[in-house]
């Protein structure tokens, strides 16, 4: 009779475990992600930054990422050193990239940079505070997008063969709560402390905490390795460089990809300005503004695991996403029609968008692991990533110059921080229409990857669950 081994992973008490251990410290690094979205016209005021000098320091996340090829080196350590060597390297990274942002944004940067190449203009002139800040961002954004693809992994390895969906659902949709927090606090923060920069101090102090808690994460994924080692149970096939070429000739893979940046170049970017297009669209204060779009995470965080568990039991993964992008394309085109401008239909919209933001992750990332084999998964999923950058990267910097140079609808004085300053005003239309195009090329993805899964067999229309 054959003898059954078992390890760590077995026991579900340990595995949930591991699963609360590494979804805090996802929770942790999320915060700073989206800290500074509730205060773009406080940046514009307290900072004389422009909508284009917002966009360029949003964009920053995705500098080092995209243009360094910092995601695919990530990957390639995750799957070369393993998860617990690359999830403490990337949280140092991000407090280092913290402490930058942190200096810009206190006030400690004053002045405009621009940039030249002989008569040619590379760079508009920017507030160097933004271009300072947009620099600890792109730093804080190796480590965050660092340690996203090593949580991924981690959880993979912990639930493969179980339940797989609902834990990596679980795991982002705790990453959302950072994200919800971070649209509640940083106003009253700021209005508390009287500085700008008091989110990003409170972002350092979880990043610190997350990293503690991470350390204890590792003391149970060395013991995990210990048992299957002692059990016989050999990894995967060590990772090569010539993997990449094999990932890369996967149909399947880069039409989820292309969904992938799709899908969050029509949420991410729209995070970032929604606050403030909820205050010009509606006439409410910036404070209250950030509680409607911190519903979008909170939705996330109670459907993200609800279709989770129904991947693992039911499967439909790929008509999942396709679902969830149809419904993304319905939000941003109500959204982009100047006469519906009454708040309740903003909070019901917001709600749907949390739908949509719960459906496509929860069936996205496990079936890269369904398509992938275990060994390539760290640089799989940092392709992935590393692709999504460009969205997260390029398109702040595309609605900040769009806002600035054709959305612009007057100016009005307004109190802000106890002076009256001279506030723009935009329309929000061109902007909302161009997140739900992203949106339509994401259903034309979501139907071809569900095409391919019907032609090579990979199961994303079958349950995670092995009975």
């Amino acid at each position: 009779m054959e003898q059954i081994h078992k390890t760590l992973r077995d026991a579900k008490g340990m595995r949930w475990l591991v699963l609360i251990l590494v979804s805090f410290t996802m929770l942790c690094a999320y915060y700073l992600t989206d800290a500074m979205a509730p205060l773009q016209e406080r940046c514009q005021t307290s900072l004389s930054w422009s909508a284009t000098d917002y966009g360029f320091f949003t964009s920053g996340y995705g500098w080092f990422n995209v243009f360094l090829l910092m995601l695919v080196f990530s990957g390639m350590i995750l799957d070369k050193l393993g998860v617990r060597f690359t999830g403490v390297l990337s949280i140092i990274i991000m407090i280092a990239g913290a402490f930058v942002k942190y200096w810009a944004i206190s006030g400690h940067v004053d002045g405009t940079f621009e940039m030249h190449l002989g008569s040619y203009q590379l760079l508009a002139p920017t507030a160097k505070s933004a271009v300072v800040a947009g620099l600890g961002f792109a730093i804080f954004g190796v480590g965050c997008e660092m340690f996203g693809i090593t949580a991924n992994k981690a959880v993979v390895r912990w639930f493969r063969g179980k339940e797989m969906a609902l834990a990596i659902g679980l795991n982002t949709s705790t990453g959302r709560i950072g994200t919800a927090l971070a649209m509640f606090t940083p106003v009253p923060l700021v209005n508390m402390t009287g500085h700008l920069s008091a989110p990003v101090i409170l972002s350092l102090l979880l990043l610190c905490i997350g990293f503690l808690i991470f350390l204890l994460f590792g003391v149970l994924d060395k013991k995990l390795d210990k048992e299957e080692a002692a059990a016989g149970i050999s990894s995967d096939d060590e990772f090569k460089f010539r993997d990449i070429i094999d990932i890369a000739k996967n149909k399947a893979f880069w039409y989820i990809t292309a969904l992938c940046v799709l899908f969050y170049s029509a949420v991410f970017p729209f995070i970032k300005f929604a606050t403030n297009l909820i205050v010009q669209k509606f006439g409410i204060s910036d404070t209250f503004a950030g509680y409607i779009p911190a519903l979008l995470p909170f939705s996330a965080l109670l459907l993200t695991p609800l279709f989770g568990s129904m991947y693992d039991r039911r499967g439909r993964g790929a008509s999942i996403m396709v679902l969830g992008s149809l419904l993304l394309v319905f939000v941003h085109l109500l959204f982009s029609i100047p006469s519906l401008n009454n708040l309740y239909i903003a909070v019901g919209l917001v709600m749907v968008l949390g739908v949509a933001f719960s459906m496509v992750p929860s069936a996205m990332w496990p079936s890269v692991a369904k398509i992938i084999p275990e060994n390539k998964l760290g640089t799989a999923y940092a392709m992935v990533f590393w692709v999504q950058n460009w969205g997260i990267m390029g398109v702040p910097l595309l609605i900040g110059n769009v806002l600035d140079k054709y959305c612009i609808s007057g100016h009005v004085q307004k109190m802000v921080d106890g002076k009256m300053i001279e506030v723009t005003q935009y329309n929000y239309t061109i902007p909302m229409l161009i997140f739900a195009c992203f949106g339509g090329v994401a259903i034309l993805f979501a139907f071809l990857l569900k095409h391919e899964d019907a032609k090579k067999g990979y199961g994303l229309e079958r349950p995670n669950i092995n009975k």
